[in-house]
């Protein structure tokens, strides 16, 4: 069996120092941009992992997953997905002799010292939840060829990344096809970032159902999956269109704010504007009435995301998953 590729092969094969193949895996600023190319390029050639025990001295067992949520602090904690998400991994590792490491931070703040801590070998797997478009991180996570699993499906030109999802076109559809069943015929949208493949991929399956019923598809306001999003959504969505009869939106955090503002505004639900949400979250119970709303299956896809990580690690093929979902019944559509 080759040996695994060791840090001087990494400099030897760039040109480089030994000294400076390490500055550029630790993610040194002080290093020149066309060493820094030449080493990352190495990197991705020869497959380098760097690791904190040496792996090129000893052969040791996996011990850690990283769990890397690319997101403002104040999103992670205040939204369900998120912690429904940490609890289905931890709960699959539970068993096995893996520790869990939560890997977080703001995008615009803390990207460098992300891509440092996954580049330094400081974990054995990662699983991403919340991948955006264009996430410098992803570069990382290409180059150092770290086993990774995807939570929700990553807008990535690099189709060998594993993931696990929820039908999310579906699920628009499953949403829309309610409000224009329900009789509904000014039917908007608040949508999930698009930059995000389950913004997206529901708006399109809202668009797909009106499209074939043949109703308009211009009441479209973007959301980013907060509460405060879907409130400044809904506003701009009545300003813009106050005929609207029906309304999905696309996270149930988003919805529940959505539904304030239409009752603040003298509208009945469902009697004047039905309302679908995204998740079947505690949230969804909590209003009044009861939010109608899309299930997305977080504990399983956490679980088989976790259990494919586990494949990898092992040495395994694994294979990208999409889950199904249904229409969860309330009382606002």
């Amino acid at each position: 069996m080759r040996r695994p590729p060791t840090l001087e092969d990494v400099a030897a094969h760039a040109g480089v120092s030994r000294a400076t193949a390490s500055r550029v895996v630790n993610a040194d600023p002080r290093v020149r941009e066309t060493a820094r190319y030449a080493v990352t390029a190495a990197i991705a050639e020869l497959g380098y992992l760097p690791n904190r025990a040496a792996r090129s001295l000893v052969v040791r067992e996996p011990d850690s997953v990283a769990v890397l949520i690319h997101e403002p602090d104040e999103r992670i904690f205040a939204d369900p997905f998120f912690s429904g998400m940490l609890r289905g991994v931890s709960q699959r590792l539970a068993d096995t002799p893996l520790q869990m490491v939560l890997l977080m931070g703001e995008p615009a703040r803390d990207a460098e010292r992300m891509e440092r801590y996954l580049r330094a070998g400081h974990t054995d797997g990662v699983i991403v939840v919340s991948a955006h478009r264009g996430d410098s991180l992803i570069t990382a996570l290409t180059e150092t060829r770290l086993p990774t699993v995807f939570v929700g499906r990553p807008l990535t030109q690099d189709t060998a990344f594993v993931y696990v999802d929820v039908d999310n076109r579906e699920g628009g559809r499953i949403a829309a096809r309610r409000l224009v069943e329900r009789g509904c015929r000014r039917i908007g949208t608040i949508s999930g970032p698009t930059d995000m493949a389950a913004g997206i991929d529901r708006l399109q399956g809202w668009h797909d159902v009106l499209t074939e019923a043949g109703l308009p598809t211009d009441a479209v306001e973007t959301g980013d999956f907060t509460p405060q999003g879907g409130a400044d959504a809904m506003r701009r969505l009545l300003a813009a269109h106050p005929d609207l009869d029906g309304v999905f939106v696309a996270s149930d955090l988003m919805a529940t704010a959505a539904m304030a503002e239409l009752q603040a505004a003298g509208r009945r639900i469902p009697e004047d504007v039905a309302l679908v949400g995204f998740d079947a979250s505690a949230a969804a119970s909590m209003t009044r009435p009861p939010l109608t709303t899309v299930a997305n299956p977080v504990s399983e896809m956490a679980v088989r995301a976790t259990e494919l990580l586990l494949q990898l690690l092992g040495g395994e093929e694994a294979r990208s998953e999409v889950l199904p979902t249904r229409l969860v019944e309330g009382g606002t559509a």
